[in-house]
């Protein structure tokens, strides 16, 4: 099971181009920090602008600076379910542990539409696969009980939630009888969401605070989730101001600050306005990241 505090990695850009020298640098640091796992190329990782040959180059360095230290959840998901088989062999072939997989995006199928794309993809490829249910970017959400059947294939493993609902581990819990890792896609709540029965977070704010998100996790896991609590609520200026216009803008200002890469996001996110820049560097300030 995948558990913990899992990056979801953002993609480095300089001058337009992958910067490949500051993608190693990350990754290095992040498992130096004491991460649990890594997701390159998922939403933070600005997949939808990148080509699939910097899509399938940012899996492979991500794999290769691991070097089986952490586990690594490539983003290989597609609204068509033949190109997310594709990426999903190329991230096997490149080392990665499983793959992570949005689907229904702009296609906005029905239930058994989301359960037959999971089904095509585990049926042709062969890593593990995470669930990535994220009505919010999808607008399609995947159900309580469309979970569960799809928990039946044996290598459907676990799901990344970005419903916002927190009694979905609650739920989910009850219809799942295997081995399964329940992991939250909110950062502001994953406390409450691994009282529910969660197992981690997929976590954006642990690019620049990878100890800390670390720690939440480490205390949930241990059961102490009042220490648990007290330090999300000092990361929640972070969490907030991440956000404060649209993602991965936030998180690249922070890590440039850290010196460990260019704040240079892809078109159509913009560049931070300074009112929130000064929001961010604010909250890095007073968690002493800088």
């Amino acid at each position: 099971m995948f558990r913990g505090a899992i990056t979801a990695l953002i993609t480095p850009f300089i001058n337009g181009q992958l910067d490949e020298d500051a993608l190693r640098r990350i990754v290095r640091w992040q498992i130096e920090e004491g991460i649990n796992g890594l997701v390159p190329v998922g939403t933070t990782g600005e997949s939808p602008t990148l080509s699939e040959a910097e899509h399938k180059r940012v899996i492979e360095i991500t794999a290769e600076e691991t070097n089986g230290r952490v586990p690594v959840i490539a983003g290989a998901g597609s609204n068509n379910p033949v190109e997310a088989v594709e990426y999903s062999h190329h991230a096997q072939k490149s080392g990665a542990n499983a793959t992570l997989h949005v689907a229904g995006y702009y296609n906005r199928p029905n239930q058994a539409g989301l359960y037959e794309h999971y089904r095509y993809v585990h049926d042709n490829s062969e890593l593990p696969i995470i669930v990535y249910n994220i009505p919010p970017r999808a607008i399609v959400c995947l159900e309580v009980d469309t979970l569960a059947k799809l928990a039946e294939l044996p290598r459907i493993v676990g799901v990344k939630d970005a419903t916002g609902d927190l009694t979905r581990p609650i739920q989910e819990r009850a219809l799942i009888n295997k081995g399964f890792s329940f992991l939250s896609g909110d950062d502001p709540t994953t406390v409450a969401y691994n009282v529910g029965g969660g197992h981690g977070c997929i976590s954006v704010t642990s690019n620049m605070a990878p100890r800390k998100v670390a720690d939440v996790q480490t205390l949930c896991l241990e059961g102490n989730f009042v220490q648990a609590q007290a330090l999300q609520d000092q990361l929640f200026a972070l969490h907030s101001a991440l956000f404060c216009e649209p993602s991965p803008a936030g998180v690249k200002y922070g890590m440039s600050l850290l010196n460990l890469c260019s704040e240079e996001c892809r078109l159509p996110v913009m560049p931070l306005r300074e009112q929130s820049k000064a929001k961010i560097k604010q909250a890095m300030q007073t968690l002493q990241l800088i």
